[in-house]
């Protein structure tokens, strides 16, 4: 009997060649409006898109599986490789453009959309058009809920070929659970939340007297939590509360479970109350915004409290969501807000998510897990379980809550380390790094940051996105050998 092979290279390829062929279809929807606007980057779009789409024929049909099984293995080497695949071909527009990118800039732009990082190369986003704008909009919106989530959701077959474990290792979280019998329905059900929380997001820009183009790329950016804008600062496009608070609601529902957000579109309200991450979510962002209005209010006496009420609650949901909009020219708060907006950055929103950071459902286990031990230490022999929403989790699980919060604390001091050996300062170079970690771009041009710095930078991006276990198991002997 043959034996089989490790890594399923063949159907691997195949399926990296279903992908390709869905992003050449989404290459098409920055053509036609370029087409539309009768814009310079209708050549780009077009090449960008007849390459993709040769290279997924290519790889869909030449090599002819005999094999169709995904196993472990091949998930961990799919979902990661496919994340740069897709950065290699979604950054084609930025080269081939009439003003082209460099290909280190290019590649960052696209690893910073599709994992929701929000981070720019371009110096000033009003100057890009309509098409490339509403690329990077489409790239951080297929980011956002999951490539692989995308493709199992169409593919069928994937939920007999190694689906959950492709879903396992993209999305956030440290359980994931089907809301449905099959996989690909699970997929279906997650998408089509996301859809619909787009186009209500859309419908209620459009309701604010937002124009067409702008209400599509920010509804994209605002429910993926990524964070990209039209225009050259996200104050630009929030012209009145009443936007900032449609926003906010927005980024919100972006850094909630969309497994609660389906059960509470189905009718189970006293299930998603009772779910104790969300509330520790709301609290944290009620006691985040109350603190950035005393910190205010104590810097500047006479201020609008409406007013600062409102930004600072834009303000911690955008942070805590990881979708990196930020008001200029806001209130005078004080040093305490920089600290709690980095503590809010590590730890991020909930599990299964679109938002970055550790999660909030590891930190709670951590607490619980931390509170125990120090019982123990008084009553050594009895047991306690540590619960997450009323299910005991298993120890293994607890296990890999503490390694998962280690390593993620240690890349960040590694990083924040190679960075300053590349030259940054260490103050930059620790927020490079923890920014890029929990996905939180905050807006900024790195045009100007050297070559090296972008491709470590868009490493450690990958990283994050895909937390950290899903990428860094392929640097092991374990996982190559048997």
């Amino acid at each position: 009997m043959r034996e089989r092979r490790i890594i399923n290279l063949p159907m691997l390829m195949r399926v990296s060649g279903w992908l390709l062929l869905m992003e050449s279809f989404f290459m098409a929807f920055p053509l036609l409006c370029s087409i539309f606007f009768h814009e310079s980057d209708i050549i780009s779009f077009a090449l960008s898109a007849s390459i993709t789409l040769a290279a997924g024929l290519m790889l869909t049909y030449l090599p002819r599986p005999n094999n169709t099984h995904l196993g472990k293995r091949d998930g961990f080497l799919l979902t990661a490789s496919v994340w740069v695949i897709f950065s290699l071909f979604g950054m084609l527009p930025f080269l081939l453009r009439e003003h082209p990118l460099t290909v280190s800039n290019a590649f960052f732009e696209a690893m910073s959309g599709f994992t929701t990082t929000g981070a720019s190369t371009i110096s000033s986003a009003a100057s890009l058009t309509h098409g490339m704008h509403l690329w990077r909009a489409l790239m951080q919106w297929l980011g956002g809920m999951g490539i692989i989530l995308f493709t199992v959701a169409l593919l069928p077959m994937l939920n007999t070929t190694g689906g959950m474990q492709m879903i396992n290792a993209e999305l956030t979280g440290i359980t994931h659970d089907k809301i449905r019998p099959r996989v690909s329905q699970t997929a279906k059900s997650l998408w089509g939340i996301y859809i619909l929380l787009t186009v209500v997001l859309l419908t209620l820009l459009l309701f604010a007297g937002v124009n067409w183009f702008d209400a599509l790329c920010h509804s994209m950016g605002t429910v993926s939590t990524g964070g990209y804008t039209t225009y050259d600062s996200s104050s630009s496009f929030l012209t009145t509360p009443f936007l900032k608070i449609i926003v906010t609601v927005f980024m919100f529902l972006g850094g909630v479970n969309f497994t609660l957000l389906y059960r509470l579109l189905t009718g189970h309200l006293r299930m998603v109350w009772r779910n104790e991450v969300l509330r520790l979510y709301v609290s944290i962002i009620i006691a985040g915004s109350a603190l950035v209005v005393a910190s205010a209010w104590f810097h500047r006496r006479n201020i609008n409290m409406t007013g600062t009420v409102v930004d600072a609650l834009f303000q911690v949901v955008s942070t805590s969501s990881s979708t990196g909009y930020v008001l200029s020219g806001e209130r005078v708060w004080g040093g305490e807000v920089a600290l709690l907006m980095m503590v809010m950055t590590f730890f991020g929103a909930c599990a299964g998510s679109t938002s970055g950071g550790v999660k909030l459902d590891r930190l709670v286990v951590l607490i619980k897990h931390c509170y125990y031990e120090l019982v123990r230490c008084v009553h050594p022999n009895n047991i306690y379980p540590v619960r997450l929403n009323g299910r005991v989790m298993p120890t293994q699980q607890v296990s890999k809550v503490v390694v998962f919060i280690f390593f993620f604390i240690g890349i960040i001091a590694g990083g924040t380390a190679v960075f300053g050996i590349m030259g940054v300062d260490m103050g930059n170079a620790f927020h490079l790094a923890l920014n890029c970690m929990a996905n939180a771009g905050v807006g900024n041009s790195y045009a100007g940051t050297p070559d090296v710095v972008k491709w470590f930078m868009a490493f450690l991006m990958l990283v994050g996105r895909l937390e950290l276990f899903t990428v860094l198991v392929l640097f092991t002997r374990t996982f190559w050998h048997k």
